[in-house]
Formats: structure tokens, sequence, C-alpha cells
């Protein structure tokens, strides 16, 4: 059960991370130096002039998507720990060798 909360966990954060970036892609280009050409109040037959001067920075938006897959990969990486710990990770051979010998090995004399 906990392998699979984990998984849920994992997509969940590609999902919104995902969506997030793509948000802050479209917010990037709403107001760009574009929306003043797209004012109406702002065209040469009105006698209005316009210009774009900056936005806002974005650089927190930007560090909130990085840590947004950051955390993806790190449930990720979790889930291989919490697969380990299933029943559906089997033991591996080398492990099982060692302890068919039964005991230890016995000295030379």
């Amino acid at each position: 059960m906990d392998f699979i909360v984990t998984l849920v966990a994992t997509f969940l954060w590609l999902v919104s991370s995902s969506a997030w970036a793509k948000a802050l892609t479209d917010i990037k280009v709403a107001t760009g130096h574009r929306i003043v050409e797209e004012l109406e109040i702002c065209n040469p037959e009105s006698g209005v002039s316009c210009y774009f001067v900056s936005v806002t920075s974005m650089g927190s938006l930007n560090v909130s998507v990085i840590f947004g897959f950051l955390n993806m990969i790190l449930w990720g990486g979790n889930a291989w720990f919490v697969y380990k710990e299933t029943s559906l990770h089997s033991p591996s051979n080398t492990s099982a060798s060692h302890s068919q010998g039964g005991g230890p090995p016995t000295s030379g004399m």
C-alpha cells in the first residue's frame, strides 16, 4: 500500500509541476511586450503612445517550477526504496547462496 501511495504522489508531483510550468509560460506570454500592441487605447489613430517598460521579475516563480520537478524526482527516488521493502522485490541470489551453507566454513584442521 505504501508503494502505491508513493507512486501516486510521484505522479501527482509530475502532473502538477508540468501544469504549473505551462501556466507560468502562459503568464509570461500574456504579460510580455505584445500586450501593448493589443490594447485598444494604444494605437496611433487615438494619439496615445504606449511603451512597454518591463514586467516584474518572475525569478521566484521559475524557482518554484524547478523545486516542483526536484520534489518529483525526490518522490521517485523514494519510490525505489519503498519498492525494495515490498514483497514484489525478490532477494538477490547471492544472499541466498551464502545462507544455504548451513554454518561457518570449517578451518583447515
